[in-house]
């Protein structure tokens, strides 16, 4: 993987991507040169509407999540894609992350393509194609790891039929994924989850390795009703786990150097990355135990503290959250573990940087950003700062977004602010998942904003 991400780093940044058709129209720019020169990322060549990554926040995030993980017991596979930038998943799994999350096989593929050792896609198979080259890739290398969700008899015969048609040559680990009634996918009861593993147990090309679930569509907010709607969930996940037949299924893949061990394997001798030093306990799961896979990024806290609680055999919990290493300004930081103070304190890493195009009435600025650079599913950009011209940093206290065309941002100042065209305003986002698919090439600056390197991300 390191191979590739050096790779990718000195990969040219065309003139046509957002942002750099000046600076690459008079040089080769790739993130390797911009980590050596060093650019200013405001007012320099870089064009306007701009998202940057901060990384002093990066860094942060990734080793307070990893941190807060290894304190709480649990494993992280964060979904990837939140970003589907490879140089990312190199930072967390540098940080300790189990494997990466996948929702797709042409996700999958991509990590893959960037050497992620293992992934957990957390869906239903069902595209043969798909499944034909999962099979391939089981057959082609024994060590890489992949595990699949299953919710119905009809799947775990559809995906025993294609694996079969394609020849794999090892079987390949599920997970039975439980949901609830009106929710996404998942069998919508304790039975039914209990007769879809069987039927896993009676395929020969699939292994029964645990349980899923995803918790996030039982709310869109933090009140106390939602929360409670979470712990019941995950009241039924370990109920689920518990009435698993047979045993877990167990990889022979040996840990890599710096990575915690599958489950069923020992932990090494010296604490891996993310791991407490010499010393301070390691909260290890018992060899041989079942995978338990939850946890978007809202109650990742509720998920960890129910399926944590004392029980024999304990499961091996494993995290799904993806927007924690960049947080947000809107929907994590109102309603995530963090607003509740029940999880790692995380920084918002992402910002978008946009000019100012026109002032047409009192109390309104029209910036240019839209709809085609930042998300507005989960709410509007917040405004943070303000740039003038001079270089002079200002807060934008109560302004705010009222709307988003295509690519201007309607702006509703106080009485009192004023702006002109050629400010430049800083908003924060909402929902990162729906911000980074806009953006093929994404600068990260020093808190100089200055730029040290820059993100390619693959939707």
């Amino acid at each position: 993987m390191r191979e590739r991400i050096e790779a990718l780093a000195h990969r040219p940044i065309a003139a046509t991507e957002k942002g750099f058709g000046v600076i690459a129209a008079s040089q080769l720019v790739s993130a390797a040169t911009l980590a050596a020169q060093h650019p200013p990322a405001l007012g320099s060549d870089l064009i306007m509407p701009l998202l940057l990554l901060r990384d002093s926040a990066l860094r942060h995030n990734a080793r307070a999540m990893a941190d807060w993980c290894t304190s709480a017991g649990v494993r992280l596979a964060p979904h990837g894609k939140t970003t589907m930038a490879p140089q990312l998943f190199a930072r967390q799994l540098a940080a300790g992350a189990w494997g990466i999350t996948a929702a797709t096989i042409s996700q999958a593929q991509v990590y893959r393509a960037f050497g992620v050792d293992r992934v957990l896609i957390a869906n239903e198979l069902t595209d043969r194609a798909g499944i034909r080259w999962l099979a391939t890739e089981l057959t082609a290398d024994p060590e890489w790891e992949c595990y699949a969700y299953v919710d119905s008899i009809a799947g775990v015969g559809l995906l025993d039929e294609a694996l079969r048609a394609a020849a794999a040559s090892r079987p390949l680990p599920v997970l039975v994924e439980l949901g609830f009634p009106g929710g996404r996918t998942g069998c919508r009861s304790v039975a039914e989850a209990l007769v879809v593993a069987a039927a896993v147990s009676q395929a020969p090309t699939l292994s029964l390795a645990g349980v899923a679930g995803f918790e996030g569509g039982l709310g869109t907010d933090a009140s106390q009703s939602t929360l409670d709607a979470v712990a019941a969930f995950c009241a039924q996940l370990r109920t689920l786990t518990r009435q698993l037949p047979g045993e877990p299924a167990v990889s022979s893949r040996p840990p890599a150097p710096g990575e915690l061990p599958p489950p069923g394997q020992p932990p090494p001798g010296q604490p891996p990355l993310g791991q407490p030093p010499p010393g301070q306990p390691v909260q290890a799961p018992p060899g041989g135990s079942w995978i338990l896979s939850v946890g978007g990024s809202a109650y990742f806290d509720v998920v960890v503290r129910e399926l944590t609680a004392a029980e024999e055999p304990a499961p091996t919990v494993v995290l799904r959250s993806g927007c924690y290493l960049t947080h947000d300004h809107g929907e994590y930081a109102t309603i995530g573990p963090d607003a509740r103070q029940r999880g790692p304190e995380l920084i918002p890493a992402l910002e978008l940087w946009a000019p100012v195009l026109s002032c047409p009435e009192p109390g309104l600025a029209l910036a240019c950003a839209g709809r085609r650079d930042v998300s507005f599913d989960k709410g509007l950009p917040v405004p943070l700062r303000v740039r003038r011209p001079d270089g002079e940093l200002l807060p934008a206290d109560q302004m705010t977004v009222t709307r988003l065309d295509d690519q201007h941002a309607y702006l509703r100042l106080p009485a009192g602010a004023e702006l002109a065209p050629g400010d430049l305003v800083c908003l924060g986002i909402s929902h990162p998942c729906t911000t980074f698919d806009k953006w093929r090439v994404i600068p990260v600056v020093d808190d100089d904003y200055r730029v040290i390197d820059a993100v390619h991300t693959f939707f």
